[in-house]
C-alpha cells in the first residue's frame, strides 16, 4: 500500500526505510530539503519539500491514494493538524501522530486521532498501528502458553456485540481500548469504530482466532 510520512527526522526516515523494505510505496514530507539526507541513497520513495498540513503538499505526496498517514515531525501542532487534514479532508482512516507532550495525547485520542507519546515511543508501536497484521502479543506469561494480544477486528465488526465475537472466535475479550481509555466490556457491549480489542488466549490459538474473526462475519453475510 502507499503510505505518506510527514517528518524526515530519525523516526520518519527509519519508518520510511522499514516500510519500503516491506514492499510498500512511501512518500515523505519535510519542510527542510536537508532532512532528506537521512534517507539512504537507494530510497525509491518520493521526497516532498513543504508542510504536511498544506493540502497541496500532501496531495503531491499522493495522499488521495494513501492507505495510511503518519506525522512524526518535531512539532505537536503540526503533527496533529496534518493528521486531521489527512483524515477529515482526504478520508484516510489509518493515521498516527507522534505527540511530545503526553498531556495532549489523551485530548487528541478523543478526537479520534491515534497518538504515540515520545516517552513510550518505539518503531514497533507505530508500525503495529500502520500495518495491522492480526493479533499481536502484548504480554506473555512465563511459560509462554498464555498471551494478551491486540486483535485486528476490522470494520465489519463495528456494531456487533462483544458476546458475538467471543462466540465466533471461542475466546475471551479482556478489555477494549476506546478513545484512549480502557473499558472492561459486558457481553452486550457493542464494538464501536476505533475500538481496539484485547484478548487473553493460549498462544497456540492466536492465529486461529485472528483468522476466524477476519472471516466469520463475512460468512454470516
Amino acid at each position: 500500500m502507499h503510505i505518506v510520512i510527514m517528518g524526515c527526522g530519525r523516526v520518519g526516515s527509519t519508518l520510511a526505510h522499514i516500510l519500503e523494505d516491506k514492499g510498500h510505496s512511501v512518500a515523505i514530507i519535510d519542510q527542510s530539503p536537508e532532512a532528506f539526507r537521512r534517507l539512504r541513497s537507494g530510497f525509491k520513495g518520493r521526497r516532498i519539500t513543504g508542510f504536511g498540513f498544506d493540502r497541496d503538499v500532501i496531495a503531491e505526496a499522493g495522499i488521495e491514494q494513501a492507505s495510511a498517514f503518519v506525522a512524526v515531525s518535531s512539532g505537536d501542532n503540526s503533527n496533529i493538524i496534518s493528521a486531521r487534514v489527512a483524515r477529515e479532508t482526504f478520508g484516510v482512516d489509518n493515521v498516527v501522530a507522534r505527540i511530545y507532550d503526553p498531556r495532549r495525547a489523551e485530548v487528541y485520542q478523543r478526537l479520534g486521532i491515534p497518538t504515540v507519546a515520545t516517552v513510550r515511543w518505539t518503531a514497533d508501536q507505530i508500525l503495529r498501528r500502520l500495518l495491522p497484521e492480526g493479533a499481536e502479543p502484548l504480554w506473555r506469561d512465563p511459560t509462554g502458553e498464555v498471551v494478551l494480544a491486540e486483535l485486528e477486528t476490522g470494520p465489519a465488526w463495528v456494531g456487533q456485540k462483544v458476546a458475538r465475537l467471543e462466540e465466533a472466535a471461542t475466546t475471551r475479550v479482556a478489555f477494549l481500548s476506546r478513545m484512549g481509555e480502557a473499558l472492561v466490556p459486558h457481553s452486550d457491549t457493542v464494538i464501536q469504530d476505533g475500538d481496539i480489542v484485547h484478548i487473553m488466549a493460549r498462544s497456540d490459538d492466536v492465529e486461529r482466532i485472528n483468522t476466524t474473526v477476519a472471516t466469520r462475519i463475512e460468512e454470516d453475510h
